[in-house]
């Protein structure tokens, strides 16, 4: 895959006549008459309209992104934190190397490293980390609401460094989101935050920084790559943290831990971040943020079925609420970015 690849995916391509202005006469043969009499098989090939591409491309990102934190916190049952972030970062860099090197990847322009060093300090070492030691003291369904702050993070941050400038209906639906987020945090935290709030907070600045970086980076370059060489520039960084942490943590293997730091690695860091700076790049930073809204609710049901938590009646209101508000900001659409 190349960068064009990437720009043009989901475009129709059009087919002229031949050059001497003769009809080029139709291949014959049973698949050939098949396809002329069955429209509904000839439409199946048709690719989709680049934003409704975008848009499902961003979605399942979101889908991966709502089983980080249950992963994580199986993961917990095995690492420390420190420990879990960093074998995730190695286990992540390690899938990507392979893929660059089955691939034939040339290195990055020059130019478009400071921006790779943005991502790779926001969603690759700084989200995980700040998430994962929330996840000490916070529930993930509790932690789930809370970044569900990002979409209004991530598009604050996109129409600063692009210059982007969504309508006033967006932001209003963005901001009631956010809204009812925060009203959410104060309720469950007793009128004010605590530490695994401050770390929650933290987490979305820092991700939403790298989010859009990721998103700015994805139009001129596929999207896997830029996963990649963020994980890859971190790489020793993450070998250097897994060799000072683990001699310290404790490590109880178990088949929740493994499959959790399995899927935060692969699932979440590496398949989940190339679909989702894909989608970006189709549809627009700011706009893609907002269908991130739906992940505190995806969020709360795998946290009920997957770690049987209590889940408190205010948090499904509260992420219902946002729920709705991504069928504002979509109507409502945003400049895109």
């Amino acid at each position: 895959m190349t960068a064009k690849d990437s720009a043009t995916a989901g475009l129709p391509i059009a087919v002229g006549p031949p050059a001497n202005g003769s009809a080029a006469a139709p291949a014959s043969g049973p698949a050939t008459a098949l396809t002329a009499n069955d429209p509904a098989a000839a439409a199946s090939r048709e690719p989709l309209p680049a934003g409704q591409n975008g848009t499902l491309l961003a979605l399942l990102g979101v889908l991966a992104f709502s089983l980080t934190f249950p992963s994580t916190a199986w993961g917990l049952e095995s690492f420390g934190p420190w420990s879990l972030v960093a074998l995730r970062s190695l286990l992540a860099a390690a899938v990507a190397c392979v893929v660059f090197v089955a691939a034939r990847v040339r290195l990055p322009e020059r130019r478009h490293w400071a921006g790779l060093a943005v991502v790779a300090c926001g969603v690759v070492v700084g989200f995980p980390l700040l998430t994962t030691l929330a996840l000490q003291t916070s529930t993930t369904s509790h932690a789930a609401v809370v970044v569900g702050l990002l979409p209004l993070t991530t598009a604050v941050f996109s129409s600063l460094r692009t210059g982007s400038r969504p309508p006033r209906a967006f932001w209003a639906a963005a901001l009631a989101g956010a809204a009812v987020v925060i009203a959410f945090t104060v309720l469950q935290s007793g009128g004010g935050l605590s530490a695994g709030d401050l770390y929650l907070f933290c987490a979305l600045l820092v991700c939403a920084a790298g989010y859009t970086e990721g998103g700015r980076l994805a139009k001129v370059m596929p999207g896997w790559q830029v996963t990649g060489w963020a994980l890859i520039v971190t790489a020793p960084l993450a070998a250097a943290g897994a060799a000072v942490a683990l001699p310290y943590e404790p490590v109880r293997l178990t088949a929740h831990g493994v499959i959790g730091l399995v899927w935060v690695s692969v699932a979440s860091t590496f398949v989940g971040l190339y679909v989702w700076y894909r989608g970006m790049a189709e549809i627009g930073v700011a706009r893609a943020s907002q269908l991130q809204l739906a992940q505190p609710l995806l969020t709360l049901v795998w946290s009920f079925l997957l770690l049987g938590e209590e889940v408190t009646p205010a948090a499904p209101v509260a992420a219902v609420a946002v729920l709705v508000c991504i069928a504002a900001t979509q109507r409502a659409g945003a400049g895109r970015s």
